[in-house]
């Protein structure tokens, strides 16, 4: 009953994420998220704002730094509990 359950579960989450992709804009158009006045704000003035000599580093650590640190502290958690679930008992 288990397995039956994890298909349709797995079933159901793969037509979500398809359903999903095909509303992300063609790549390689002008129109796309990435190829917006965002990217080239950061380029021109990242090192004026943040100080940092890489503009890399300016954005992750500066303008995204909240959200990177909530996407560390989802990873360790994550690691957290593979630790906890793959501890042996001792006998």
């Amino acid at each position: 009953m288990r397995k039956i359950i994890a298909v349709f579960i797995t079933l159901g989450i793969t037509i979500i994420l398809l359903i999903g992709s095909e509303n992300l804009p063609q790549f390689g158009t002008e129109n796309t998220p990435a190829n917006n006045d965002l990217t080239k704000y950061y380029i021109e003035n990242s090192i004026k704002d943040t100080g940092a000599t890489n503009i890399v580093t300016g954005v992750i650590l500066d303008y995204r730094a909240f959200d990177t640190f909530i996407e560390s502290s989802v990873l360790f958690t994550a690691a957290i509990v593979v630790m906890i679930l793959l501890k042996k008992e001792k006998s």
